[in-house]
Parts: C-alpha cells; sequence; structure tokens
C-alpha cells in the first residue's frame, strides 16, 4: 500500500516567488509542489497539498490526519515562532511530521530561534532552501 504524505503550507507560503526573494529565492509554492508530486510519484506515494494563511485552519487539516495520512511535511512559517496550537495538534495525531524552513531560521532574527513547533516533529530541516521538502518526503517514505 502506498504511503500517504500531506505538505503543509502556512502564512505567506502563497507568496513565495514575488516575496524576500532574497531570503526566499525565486520559487513558488506550485513549482515546489509540483517538483515533490514528480518526487512522490517516482517514489510511488501518494501525496496531497495543503496552505493556509489561517491558523485554525491548520490545526483543522492536521487533525484530519489521523489514521489516513503516513507523514506530514510542514512550513509553519511565522506560525513556528507563536502557535502553540499548531504544536499541540502535531502532537495530538501520531502523525510522524518533518519541520521544513526554506531559509536558516536559527541565523535570522532572534525571534526566529525558537520554534515551538518542532518539539512535535521527528525532526526539522531549515537553510536548505526548497529542497528540504525534497529532503522530508525521500525520510517520510523510508520511514
Amino acid at each position: 500500500m502506498a504511503k500517504k504524505i500531506l505538505v503543509i503550507n502556512g502564512p505567506n507560503i502563497n507568496m513565495l516567488g514575488k516575496r524576500e526573494p532574497g531570503i526566499y529565492g525565486a520559487e513558488t509554492m506550485e513549482s515546489i509542489n509540483d517538483r515533490l508530486a514528480k518526487e512522490a510519484a517516482e517514489l510511488g506515494c501518494e501525496i496531497e497539498f495543503y496552505q493556509s494563511n489561517i491558523e485554525g485552519e491548520i490545526v483543522t487539516r492536521i487533525q484530519q490526519t489521523r489514521d489516513v495520512c503516513d507523514g506530514i511535511i510542514i512550513n509553519p512559517a511565522a506560525y513556528t515562532h507563536t502557535s502553540v496550537a499548531i504544536r499541540d495538534a502535531l502532537a495530538s495525531v501520531d502523525t510522524p511530521a518533518i519541520e521544513v524552513h526554506i531559509s536558516n531560521i536559527h541565523k535570522r532574527e532572534e525571534f526566529r530561534h525558537k520554534s515551538l513547533t518542532a518539539p512535535a516533529c521527528m525532526g526539522q530541516i531549515c537553510g536548505l532552501g526548497t529542497d528540504g521538502y525534497i529532503l522530508a518526503l525521500y525520510k517520510l517514505v523510508k520511514f
């Protein structure tokens, strides 16, 4: 049976390619999703994409993964540093999750150094650009 992986992107990820390209690059969310879909097909897994700028919607989508998804790739974006609700949702579902950040949050402003959501994930990938999503996919499929 093929694994099912959900990719969740938080606030402003829909603006990639237009928003601060010096930090986040020129790649769009759509092109990242296209790359992930191609990799998922080669790995024989099912992949679904979800993006929201609204914290509660992200919490609800995480809760819906219980018993239906084999893994979550999540870029909580700004909610990384502020959302106990997303952290608690990740901890409540027992679905392995990997947190991804395009930039190295530890080399940025000090308020970005602390992730509230990472402790509820099996790992965190940051600073490797959009390739972090691909690396997370590989790990979840092989897990």
